[in-house]
């Protein structure tokens, strides 16, 4: 493919090779103006531009997709991952504290040592390191290390003397546990209060540069008190505002109790008073809310909202016009959200709690009743297909703390397409990484065959799908008009794919009129972002091999 020069142009022609587009199943050429699709079509008709654009492009049988739209993402948490300490790839809890050790050696000026991505569910030793066992590995210094699902962390006794009062708060345990509830959040806000501005601001540019290298146009913000801080949010608004990279969109946790609080969210600049509002937790920490108790505790987690806080806060922004959402996992935390949206629709009008698609985050442990809820209320389900490719299957977390039986109801994407849930794909980074691809694979090749869905649908979630969920219907897709937010792929051949099992799973044959995306079958290589383009303006080019 030939590399553009110049980083944004008037009028562009992309041709010689494949565009991913409802308005042409056969389209090989494409025409941008400033920040707009202007025209798609057939290379034979794409001569007839070749001579009154500012630029041609020749795509080299390149593909060419609408880009990415990750519909939940924790921006400076993702940065800090991929500049600091990686847990996640940690093969054993000595080879955890091993990694720890050299981190604190090697970056003697850091006030608080930061890490993430330790799974105590795929270490031998079946444990997460205790706090002795932190101070000795950190020297005695503050150091935060979150578990892979950010719901618990496993802190040193200094970086607790930084926290006035945290022993007397929920989810903290003396001998030395992973702190969880509002332990976990204190100890939180405290490690990142920690964190400079410019230390900040590296993170947010790095997550920015990694996510528009992997063909990502837009992000899914989800900022909020008991996650990040407002300048955070605020912050990392006005960088993706000032810069060339992916669009971001902020949403901010946080319960409004009256129209004051709502004006204060907006004032942010988040576009919805939602997102990590915790309903519950997580599973691999025990704490997301269950009807019946785990496999492997003897307790049903944790609820942080009732029915009657969900509904008078979706009664609130619905009155207000403002999008609401909710982090549920559990089944108790889901219908919990359920009975209060439909007790806020009960106030405000269904049609106008429809008309908002408020959203759901995660929304794993669903049921047929649930399911029928989401539709009828409208609900926007926000999800990660990743988290069932990481700890799905017969022997995965899910089933350890589930049993097998209930594991196998997770994440049902099948039935809620079916029944008519919109669905908005995204990652939950740093919880599983910033993979749009791998994530279209595993929403394709779920881990429970009954909840898989066709390649297309998953990426149409995972485009379209998060432009519907923050509202906008016209983007997300390449046909005239759309917003000119494009990526271009290095792929192998075109198919097109379906979950049935009983039927050939791909296809090549043009006569089906439906316009092909690479094989994803696991195993093949994935597609490689050559360009991404945002609103006309290349954020990123990958260098000539």
């Amino acid at each position: 493919m030939t590399q553009a020069t110049p980083e944004r142009s008037g009028t562009v022609l992309l041709r010689g090779g494949f565009v991913y587009s409802p308005a042409d199943p056969f389209a090989t050429a494409m025409v941008t103006d400033g920040d707009t699709v202007a025209w798609i079509g057939s290379e034979g008709a794409a001569d007839s531009f070749a001579t009154g654009v500012d630029e041609v492009v020749d795509l080299a049988g390149a593909l060419v997709t609408p880009a990415f739209a990750d519909a939940h993402v924790h921006t400076t948490s993702t940065g800090l991952a991929l500049t600091g300490l990686d847990l996640g790839a940690a093969a054993t809890l000595a080879d955890a504290l091993a990694r720890t050790t050299a981190y604190a050696a090697a970056n003697p000026g850091h006030r608080v040592l930061l890490g993430h991505g330790w799974d105590e569910t795929r270490w031998p030793e079946g444990r997460p390191p205790t706090r002795a066992e932190l101070d000795a590995a950190t020297g005695g210094r503050p150091a935060y290390l979150t578990r892979t699902d950010v719901h618990s962390a496993v802190v040193t006794t200094a970086l607790l003397d930084l926290v006035p009062g945290v022993r007397g708060l929920a989810g903290f345990h003396e001998e030395g546990g992973p702190l969880t509830r509002d332990a976990h959040h204190a100890a939180r806000r405290a490690a990142h209060e920690a964190v400079t501005p410019a230390q900040r601001e590296a993170a947010q540019r790095a997550a920015l540069r990694h996510a528009a290298s992997l063909g990502i146009g837009s992000l899914h913000e989800c900022a909020g008190p008991d996650i990040s801080s407002e300048d955070d949010l605020t912050g990392l608004l006005a960088l993706a505002a000032g810069e060339p990279g992916p669009r971001v969109f902020g949403y901010w946790a946080e319960a409004a109790a009256n129209h004051t609080d709502l004006d204060r969210i907006r004032a942010l600049g988040a576009i919805g008073a939602g997102g990590d509002l915790f309903v519950d937790g997580s599973l691999g920490s025990h704490t997301a809310c269950l009807h019946a108790p785990y496999a492997d505790a003897a307790h049903t987690g944790t609820g942080y909202l009732d029915a009657a806080a969900i509904a008078d806060h979706v009664a609130l922004c619905t009155e207000a016009g403002i999008q609401a959402g909710f982090h549920a996992i559990g089944d108790a935390a889901v219908a919990a959200v359920t009975e209060g949206v439909r007790k806020a629709a009960e106030r405000a009008g269904l049609d106008r709690v429809r008309s908002l698609r408020h959203r759901v985050e995660h929304a794993e442990m669903m049921t047929p009743d649930t399911i029928a809820d989401f539709a009828e209320l409208g609900l926007v389900a926000s999800v990660q297909p990743a988290f069932d490719a990481t700890w799905g299957g017969e022997d995965g977390m899910y089933a350890q703390r589930l049993g097998a039986d209930r594991a196998r109801t997770l994440n049902p994407y099948a039935a809620m397409v079916r029944a008519g849930v919109p669905l908005a794909l995204g990652s939950d980074s740093p919880v599983t990484p910033l993979d749009p691809w791998g994530t279209v694979r595993a929403a394709a090749f779920h881990r429970t065959p009954a909840h898989r869905i066709s390649v297309r649908a998953a990426f149409t979630a995972h485009t379209r799908g998060g432009w519907r969920a923050a509202g906008r219907d016209d983007a997300g897709v390449l046909a005239p008009g759309a917003p000119a937010d494009y990526a271009v792929w290095r792929t192998g051949d075109l198919v097109v794919q379906v979950p049935d099992e009983r039927v050939a799973n791909w296809s090549t044959d043009p006569r089906s009129g439906t316009p092909g995306l690479p094989d994803l079958t696991p195993g093949t290589t994935l597609p490689t972002a050559l360009r991404t383009v945002v609103a006309g303006q290349t954020v990123f080019a990958r260098p000539e091999e």
